[in-house]
């Protein structure tokens, strides 16, 4: 295994054996953390779209561990058409170590979640849901994720952020890096949405899915 997947890895794993077992006060340290993310995340993880900023609050310790890593090293948010992700990198860079990262995940986790309303326009969530037939076998039907295949929960999510998500995979900005085998996967499956008009489709389908409303 690559050193950097490695690290990953290895902090992946460690956010599993972690979450739920946050203590207070590393909860306390991971709001102080926050401070940095609500800039533009907000103060209560809601997201804004106006900085290309999604709604992370409630979002599991294991995933934010994964992604945050990804972005202090490099393996994510270094494209230079990637501008969010570019901004994403240093903020990374920014948790001096495997710690804070904990506590500010944690943190994330703890928030309630967000839920934002659909913002976009021009979806057919009946044609979404037959090209979102192929994404059950790692997000799930219910698109609530899968923490065994590293697969990030996608109901409660911005549209927004899913389209551009889809985008930037369809057009090389992600998933490009071969140390970076889950981005892989993902720039293969945008892929297979032919046009812009059949990612709009699957992003409205995942709208029309039940919102769970816990954590």
């Amino acid at each position: 295994m690559a050193p950097i997947r490695r690290l990953t890895a290895l902090a992946g794993l460690a956010a599993v054996a972690l979450a739920g077992a946050a203590s207070a006060q590393d909860l306390a340290r991971g709001k102080e953390l926050f401070e940095l993310c609500a800039q533009c995340h907000g103060p209560r993880g809601e997201g804004n779209q106006l900085v290309l900023a999604p709604s992370i609050a409630g979002l599991p310790t294991w995933y934010v561990v994964e992604q945050v890593t990804k972005f202090k090293s490099g393996l994510r948010g270094v494209h230079p058409d990637d501008v969010a992700g570019l901004r994403m990198h240093p903020m990374g860079r920014a948790l001096k170590s495997d710690e804070e990262i904990q506590a500010v995940a944690a943190y994330v986790e703890s928030m309630p979640r967000a839920n934002p309303e659909p913002v976009l326009e021009g979806g057919d969530p009946q044609r979404g849901a037959a090209l979102y037939a192929p994404c059950i076998a790692c997000h799930g039907a219910n698109a609530d994720g899968n923490q065994a295949l590293w697969a990030p929960r996608l109901q409660g999510a911005n549209d927004w952020y899913l389209l551009s998500s889809l985008r930037r995979y369809k057009a090389g900005i992600r998933g490009t890096n071969p140390l970076n085998a889950n981005a892989q996967i993902m720039r293969g499956m945008a892929g297979t949405l032919v046009d812009e008009q059949a990612m709009k489709d699957v992003v409205a389908y995942i709208m029309t899915l039940p919102r769970n409303e816990g954590k």
